[in-house]
């Protein structure tokens, strides 16, 4: 008899020598009872005969300072990028804020196919090598747009630069082609370093378990630190000394990148590709779909049999049974000819294991919740965009001498993280922990909505910020729209887009990397990555809708590129109810959302019972 989940009355794996073959199904399809699996602890210790050697700490220094000088390059270049493209390029605020979305969307696609190509094929060592060496070339084609004349617009001394020329077709090509070489470059580093990075450390130990750890914390450190350079120095550069110098400056940091990340080679522990979980999700729908024919009992009662075999050395949690989405469950169900006499499918597009199938419900599950996170990141993308625009019209002077760029100003959202997270952890959450009983204060989907309320009121202050500046420019009577107020009225909408990503970006890394099995977290980042494509092409779309509609009968845009005429208050206005009604989007997939429960490896044996957590629930696991 297997064990029992006290609240779904479903089975865990129950022990056996062997497999026993099935019997003829009747003409309905009703499933057979023929199967046992092993029991899945004797397959974990049989795992851990398996000898590795890790790379540990020396092999992972080389990967931290990859990543670190990749992240200095691309970021470095993105940060100041709106001022590039108005500056050099002469495009107008739209053009511009389109080209990085639509860029910055497309970037954060190739992660998925970085993902497949890495897990299916190549590995991750040649992934990360080969991205590398796309995102050097990517950031010379750049640099060369800045130092070669040729290869941007001749320079316009009007203090309006938008009324001056624009790039030809060359120009403009090779700006895309430095661009499309960055995209590529990141597809292939964003989802194998963090991999990578684990993979040198034995989690069957518990030195390796404290060393995943601890690559996780300086990760997220050095990420930190590498916005900080880029958001001051390197923007610095770039706005007050030489835009050529501040291109070449990432484009030599990644060049030691590239040559820090061959140095460890005899170092690295170098796994080898074992398929694309991709393809098991599709085997999943494409099984259930085969037996859409075949009647499930409403509950699941012992009469069926499902295939449940011990899951694999690199699955470090068995999942549990759950009776959502049941119609997936067919998938697992073992009908005659789906085993093989030595009790393996015969064929994986018509048998997979329980432990596939909820996989791909937990995919299912985390999707609406992950759509819901777009609109706010939307909010959080205007920060490189027009928030820039409007800082290169206001005062931007500390002191008499030092003017701050306006890329820097992000830097305020990112001081806000620091000073607030260490209050979070240790001030916030033991007081709603007292309040709530949850050992997080709040859970990870009220930690996310708080942050879609904080980008709400962002967009909101941000709207009542310009309407603001634009009075004070118009009574100024500036003929270049300069306006006699400080930039660091922009501040609020900063601060407050800062708690936004501390609640919202924050929470939506746990909440992937919690609700996703361990083996699947290449998935993850990738769906994170997916969310930031998601707001940049809605951003566009947004932006260029606006531009197009909004005007007319001899009224300009509220876009347009004399923003004293233009209405960017409005667009602001605008994002904020969007994000109200997303807020109630969210806050619909929340409510019925169910937390991943499951088993770690050796716990089979423990009785335990286990309880759905919803988002407004207070039960705990047990």
């Amino acid at each position: 008899m297997g064990l029992k989940d006290t609240k779904d009355g479903t089975s865990l794996p129950r022990s056996s020598p062997s497999f026993s073959r099935a019997t003829k199904p009747s003409p309905e399809m009703h499933a057979v009872n023929s199967y046992n699996p092993k029991s899945t602890s004797d397959s974990f210790s049989d795992g851990e005969k398996v000898e590795k050697k890790p790379g540990g700490w020396r092999a992972v220094t080389f990967i931290l300072g990859n990543e670190t000088l990749e992240r200095l390059g691309t970021i470095g270049l993105l940060s100041n990028f709106m001022v590039y493209l108005t500056r050099v390029f002469h495009l107008e605020q739209v053009d511009a804020s389109n080209v990085i979305n639509i860029w910055s969307g497309f970037t954060n696609l190739t992660p998925l196919v970085g993902a497949f190509i890495s897990d299916a094929y190549v590995g991750r060592f040649k992934t990360i090598a080969f991205a590398s060496f796309a995102t050097l070339l990517g950031l010379v084609t750049l640099t060369l747009t800045a130092s070669l004349p040729q290869l941007h617009p001749a320079t316009c001394n009007s203090k309006d630069p938008v009324s001056c020329g624009g790039p030809n077709k060359l120009q403009f090509g090779i700006l895309l082609l430095g661009l499309g070489f960055l995209s590529i470059g990141s597809g292939g580093i964003r989802p194998c370093s963090i991999p990578f990075g684990v993979d040198q450390f034995d989690q069957r130990t518990e030195e390796g378990i404290k060393g995943v750890a601890s690559f996780f914390n300086w990760y997220y450190m050095t990420f930190t630190i590498v916005l900080l350079i880029t958001q001051t120095v390197v923007v610095y550069i770039q706005d007050q000394v030489s835009w050529v110098i501040g291109f070449s400056v990432p484009t030599g940091l990644m060049a030691c990148a590239v040559v820090m990340f061959f140095a460890g080679m005899k170092l690295y522990v170098y796994v080898k590709p074992e398929g694309s979980i991709f393809s098991g999700i599709a085997q999943v729908v494409v099984a259930a779909r085969k037996k859409r024919n075949m009647k499930l009992p409403e509950e699941d009662d012992g009469t069926v049999t499902y295939y449940d075999p011990p899951v694999k050395e690199s699955v470090l949690s068995k999942l549990h049974h759950s009776n959502q989405f049941r119609f997936l469950d067919k998938a697992a169900v073992i009908i005659e000819g789906d085993l093989t006499p030595e009790g393996v499918p015969a064929n994986k597009w018509r048998l997979c294991s329980i432990q596939e199938v909820e996989e791909v419900k937990c995919l299912i599950r985390i999707v609406p919740v992950w759509s819901a996170g777009i609109i706010s990141l939307a909010a959080m993308s205007q920060q490189g965009t027009f928030t820039v625009s409007q800082a290169l019209k206001m005062d931007r002077h500390m002191g008499p001498n030092f003017e701050i760029p306006a890329g820097s100003l992000s830097v305020i959202s990112l001081l806000t993280i620091g000073v607030f997270l260490p209050l979070y952890d240790r001030v916030l959450v033991p007081f709603l922990r007292r309040i709530t009983g949850h050992k997080s204060g709040i859970t990870l989907l009220q930690r996310i909505g708080t942050g879609i309320v904080f980008a709400i009121l962002s967009m909101i202050v941000a709207g009542l910020v310009e309407r603001k500046r634009r009075i004070r420019s118009i009574n100024a009577g500036d003929p270049t729209g300069m306006t006699p107020m400080s930039v660091f009225w922009l501040s609020p909408q900063l601060i407050l887009m800062g708690l936004c990503e501390a609640f919202n970006i924050i929470g939506q890394i746990e909440f992937f990397n919690s609700q996703f099995p361990e083996h699947m977290r290449s998935i993850a980042n990738s769906l994170f990555s997916l969310s930031f494509a998601g707001s940049n092409y809605l951003s566009s779309l947004i932006v260029t809708t606006v531009h197009r509609f909004s005007g007319g009968h001899d009224r300009p845009d509220w876009l347009n590129k004399n923003l004293n005429a233009g209405k960017l208050d409005y667009f602001y206005y605008l994002i904020a109810v969007l994000g109200v009604f997303n807020l109630v989007y969210f806050w619909y997939c929340a409510r019925g959302y169910r937390y991943k429960v499951g088993l770690q490896m050796g716990d089979f044996e423990d009785n335990k019972s286990f309880s759905d957590v919803e988002m407004s629930s207070k039960k705990q696991l047990k």
